[in-house]
């Protein structure tokens, strides 16, 4: 019996080591973690439960046979989150450089059913150089089965891909379909084709770093919704999120015990908006002061900042905040914010989130490169997401809301359940200026005349109380008391039902 019990340890540390010591230093120097280290550190302490770890591949070609290093360059399990349970995956780099084979797909595969079944989150830890070439047709079959079981994940378990190395080729498409990805600058890189192949086909000279860095992904492309540091840092933070979210479709996002007075007032909103309407504030100071202990998990952080959206807690529940910001293009909406925005909502409904929008939005941003770009069709994506989200929907107008851009920001019009304003808000068609430029057309030439004209325009229109008389707005609320109706309103929904039609699926304006 001893025998046989030595022969499993040493058999275990032989997969513990995966290709090797040597490897596993070449790992370190890189600045990188190994599989087995990332996990550690990802989920609580010895709470990691392992599966296949002595799979091996089966490839006879290439002499591939003499190597069959047990685990097959991927560690997977279960494990818990402050005590939550989650799935995860890591890809082992030292191991045939984390290529993906017939039997590494075979593991992922296994947790991804197994996470549906069970109603857990999928965590992914992507290091690896692509399909395994030796395995050639096997090896993309491979990459089919888990992106399959990615789309069929969606909305059913939240799906979180950290990028710590590579990812290459058809690898990248799995992360692209989960709901969060996070990459590790100056280690990690995501792209479709290499700099060798770009420079073959377009003769463009680039290096990776710039063609799929996390900086190119978290600024230009949106493909990653946030750059860390380090190893480290990534999945700190990728524990923090998993904190905001439900385990599944069919809970509710989790409650955590808070510290923070729902009825606190905060008499510094009071003057937050400045004395002159095209002065910009940060937006964030509102939603900083909104949440308990001022606590924000922005998404999508670098990228379209004209727009934020993120997490915060109110009363120890998660709510999804969608805001205009006023210190970028003014806060208007534009192609690169409505899809940022029109994704978020889309996640929140999905995982039962509530929805806390704050608007201050001038319009759409005008010009020729937006409209080329289809900002009628994004936009409408917004508009859309909106629409058909199901969720408690509470909206607090800051300053401006004119034109489409007021219906798009979760009006009343889109089944919004409780409509907020400020006395400071105006909500309007457009601005006074414009609207009376073109209804006393006639009397350019005097301006005195304009000048009255727009003094009556904003009297009669630039406040909240037209849509007020209308039932638009629900109430004109106190900026230092928003803290406490947006927690009243929430508190109050919290047995919301409403169901949206029987259809297959919507088609929304992709």
């Amino acid at each position: 019996m001893k025998d046989i019990l030595s022969e499993l340890e040493e058999r275990r540390e032989q997969a513990r080591m995966g290709g090797g010591q040597r490897r596993i230093d070449a790992q370190h120097k890189k600045g990188k973690l190994t599989a087995r280290e990332r996990i550690e550190l990802l989920l609580d302490e010895g709470s990691f439960e392992e599966f296949d770890m002595f799979v091996a591949h089966r490839c006879t070609d290439f002499g591939m046979e003499a190597e069959r290093p047990a685990g097959d360059g991927v560690v997977t399990g279960w494990g818990t989150i402050n005590g939550r349970m989650v799935y995860v995956f890591s890809q082992d780099f030292t191991v045939f450089g984390g290529s993906l084979s017939e039997t590494h797909a075979q593991k992922i595969c296994k947790i991804m059913d197994m996470a549906m079944q069970n109603g857990a989150p999928v965590i992914g830890l992507n290091d690896s150089g692509g399909a395994r070439i030796q395995e050639g047709v096997a090896s993309l079959a491979g990459y089919a089965e888990v992106f399959q079981r990615n789309i069929m994940a969606s909305g059913v378990v939240p799906q979180i891909s950290v990028i710590m190395g590579p990812c290459a080729g058809g690898a990248v498409y799995s992360p692209a379909m989960t709901d969060f990805i996070f990459m590790v600058k100056d280690t990690s890189y995501m792209f479709v084709t290499g700099p060798d192949v770009v420079k073959t086909v377009t003769n463009e000279v680039v290096t990776a770093e710039e063609l799929g860095g996390a900086s190119t992904h978290t600024k230009k492309s949106s493909v990653a919704d946030g750059a860390f540091e380090n190893d480290v840092e990534a999945l700190a933070e990728v524990r923090r999120l998993v904190d905001f979210l439900p385990l599944n479709n069919r809970e509710k996002p989790p409650v955590r015990p808070f510290f923070d007075d729902p009825a606190r007032v905060e008499t510094s909103l009071d003057t937050l908006i400045p004395e002159n309407p095209n002065t910009p504030y940060d937006m964030k100071e509102l939603i900083l002061k909104v949440a308990d202990e001022g606590d924000f998990y922005e998404i999508q952080e670098d990228y379209a900042k004209n727009m934020i959206t993120g997490f915060i807690r109110l009363e120890g529940s998660t709510v999804g905040v969608v805001a205009n910001q006023p210190m970028v293009l003014a806060g208007c909406l534009d192609i690169d914010s409505s899809r940022k925005a029109a994704r978020f909502v889309r996640f929140c409904d999905a995982f039962e989130i509530p929805i806390l929008t704050l608007v201050d939005v001038p319009g759409f941003l005008p010009g020729t490169s937006q409209e080329y770009g289809g900002v009628i069709k994004h936009g409408a994506k917004l508009l859309f997401a909106y629409g058909e989200a199901t969720v408690p929907k509470v909206t607090v107008i800051t300053r401006k809301a004119y034109g489409g851009a007021y219906d798009v920001m979760a009006s009343k019009h889109l089944r919004g359940d409780f409509n907020y304003a400020w006395p400071t808000a105006e909500i309007a068609v457009m601005g006074a200026k414009g609207a009376t430029e073109i209804l006393y057309r006639s009397e350019l030439g005097e301006p005195e005349k304009i000048a009255a004209r727009t003094k009556d325009y904003e009297d009669r229109f630039a406040n909240p109380f037209v849509a007020a008389e209308r039932g638009f707005i629900d109430e004109v609320i106190q900026p230092q008391s928003t803290r406490r109706r947006v927690a009243r309103a929430f508190a109050s929904l919290r047995n919301k039902q409403l169901s949206n039609p029987w259809k297959k699926h919507d088609n929304i304006p992709l």
